[in-house]
């Protein structure tokens, strides 16, 4: 059989995409087996998130990730059993090292999309280190950061603001609970009163939801700051989302902002970076003034973003390393902290524009959910057994092995949500509706199945109806009072992007609209027929519920072991919860998952000088 027949059963089997053998094809002669193969294998890795192919991924044993061993040998044997990828590879047209236009580039024992081997270079140069565009005096940080910080010997928020204000470009990262919105309103305090002229701040976020949370955040913070009127006049008071702040066209992959049209701003604030993919690392990059500066906000060791590339987790492996010893002496003139430097030569210069925030000021001994997410990040099976184990009450695991539980797991969803509905029911004022909402979210690690958000927004809408909390009207209408949507299209002339979060209720005139509460604390009624593409919210996905947070989170997990069952992935489901964990699942899949790191395969270490394992 013919390796294009061959792969076409890999799609059969759900280990390829018609894109990817469509892809190849374009690429290479049916009469070329082998590189049919290799560009076919860079089109799904790059669709699985992955930035680059390594040369040693592409091997009998790696092909398809070790899954249909027989499918694989069969497909390896009809591309020759390729064993010299340099000479099979080498005269082909469809691939240059990135000196001249070619769709894929061989570079470093990698194979790249020609795009992404672009992001990357532009990512690798902007996070090369640079001094800060306005270099204050030692002296001046120490005394401002003093006044702000105090003088505890060991203040990584300190740390990371005196990293941020003698650097163009610093990386924050720290788990829930280390204070990333504080060490921010700090440090823009601090800017503030050592800079010479007003500064122009902006804040932003990957979503809607996370740009209205720093918002929030950031205002609360800079309550509790002893700053001057004239000092707060000069905070920003809103986030806006990446795209906004790009000026995203609808309809179309162009911004407003590139680098023919640089963005107006001396400071950006960027949060929950983990969730910005390379392109758009690279898009906001574009757009950034040459003086700009630029802090980003994240935790290293949630999911990384949905498309290609976990350019935070890649950044801050750099900060393994610790401080070069110039850099330790430097922060501990500024902060009067002990920093240890070291000496490792081959260490990157980016380590010294990092720093991991180490505290937890929200999870403390008596937290469950603090110790389970620590136990969960360091795959540490045991330790998360002994969490569930204990006497916490801000944890729960119920089982998901039968048909009673899962009616069980059903009812409690519906109890979840209760408080919303009573709202929705009563008519109480959208503000009060929408807060509601976000203090219960189901999440769930697939898309699909009667695990998945499309079967349990099904099975939750008609527990619903069974118990008479929601009404769907004749006639086949999806639209009810209390229905909550989820948009997953961007569609700016409507100021409404992928992640943002409405809820379905009647207007003053007792119309159905949509209800969006919007990043300035104001909230838009949209109708249903205007909305981009969307999807009912009873239950979201893992990835989808990144940049917000609620009271009560529950997790649902399928019912067998799937390779997309990850550490990040629950670490990240059970750091949404503020007060209570409910998780649903079997102990042996969970076990697993825990147990299972993500990878996603990229040459951004090696582009930054760090020893990379791609």
């Amino acid at each position: 059989m013919n390796i294009v027949a061959l792969l076409q059963q890999a799609v059969e089997r759900r280990l390829l995409r018609s894109l990817d053998i469509q892809f190849a094809l374009l690429m290479a002669e049916s009469d070329q087996p082998a590189r049919l193969l290799a560009a076919a294998c860079l089109s799904a890795e790059a669709g699985e998130g992955h930035v680059c192919l390594p040369l040693t991924q592409l091997s009998r044993e790696r092909l398809f990730r070790g899954r249909h061993p027989e499918l694989a040998q069969a497909v390896w044997q009809a591309a020759g059993e390729p064993q010299n990828w340099h000479s099979l590879l080498s005269g082909w047209q469809a691939i240059s090292s990135g000196d001249c236009p070619a769709p894929i580039v061989l570079s470093d024992e990698r194979l790249y999309l020609h795009r992404l081997w672009h992001h990357e270079g532009d990512v690798a140069h902007f996070f090369q280190p640079q001094a800060a565009p306005q270099q204050f005096a030692p002296e001046q940080i120490r005394q401002v950061l003093d006044l702000l910080f105090g003088h505890e010997p060991d203040n990584w928020q300190k740390i990371a603001a005196a990293v941020a204000l003698t650097q163009k470009t610093a990386v924050i990262s720290g788990g829930p609970g280390t204070g990333k919105t504080t060490t921010v309103a700090k440090l823009l305090a601090a800017l503030i009163r050592l800079s010479d002229v007003p500064l122009r701040i902006q804040l932003a976020a990957p979503t809607g939801k996370a740009a209205a949370r720093l918002t929030e955040s950031l205002g609360k913070a800079l309550q509790q700051l002893a700053v001057s009127e004239a000092e707060r006049q000069r905070f920003p008071d809103e986030a806006t989302t990446l795209h906004r702040l790009l000026g995203a066209q609808p309809d179309t992959q162009r911004l407003r902002y590139h680098a023919g049209n640089r963005l107006h701003l001396d400071v950006l604030v960027v949060d929950e970076a983990s969730m910005v993919d390379l392109g758009m690392m690279a898009s906001l990059i574009a757009a950034l003034p040459p003086q700009a500066r630029v802090i980003f906000l994240g935790d290293r060791d949630q999911l990384a973003s949905v498309e290609a590339g976990a350019v935070l987790g890649d950044i801050c492996r750099c900060a393994e390393s610790g401080y070069s010893p110039v850099r330790a002496t430097q922060l501990m003139l500024m902060t009067g902290c002990e920093i240890s430097g070291s000496n490792e030569t081959a260490a990157p210069a980016v380590r010294d524009a990092i720093c991991l925030l180490r505290k937890s000021y929200r999870f403390d001994a008596s937290s469950g959910i603090g110790q389970l997410a620590a136990a969960v990040n360091a795959g540490d099976a045991q330790a998360v057994e002994r969490a569930f184990q204990s006497t916490f009450a801000d944890i729960a695991r119920e089982p998901l092995n039968s048909g009673e539980a899962y009616q069980q797991m059903l009812t409690d969803i519906a109890a979840g949500y209760h408080d919303f509905l009573q709202l929705v029911s009563g008519g109480a004022a959208p503000a009060d509706i929408l807060a509601a909402f976000g203090r219960y979210q189901l999440l769930c690690a697939l898309r699909e199945g009667p695990f998945g958000v499309e079967g349990l927004n099904q099975r939750i809408e008609q527990k619903l109806m069974q118990l008479q909390r929601i009404r769907r009207p004749a006639g086949g209408s999806r639209w009810y009072q209390g229905r909550p949507v989820m948009v997953t299209r961007n569609d700016s002339a409507l100021g409404l992007f992928n992640g943002d979060i409405g809820v379905t209720l009647p207007d003053e005139e007792g119309v159905l609209k949509v209800f969006f509460p919007l990043p300035d604390g104001t909230i838009k009624a949209v109708q249903p027929s205007r909305l981009p593409a969307h999807d009912t919210a009873w239950a979201m996905t893992v990835h989808k519920s990144q940049g917000s947070e609620f009271d009560h989170t529950a997790l649902v997990m399928p019912a067998q072991f799937l390779p997309v069952l990850t550490r990040e992935l629950i670490y990240t489901a059970i750091t949404r919860a503020r007060r209570q964990l409910t998780l649903y699942s079997d102990e042996e899949i969970f076990r697993r998952a825990v147990q299972l790191r993500t990878q996603r395969r990229s040459g951004l270490l090696s582009r930054l000088g760090a020893a990379s394992d791609a």
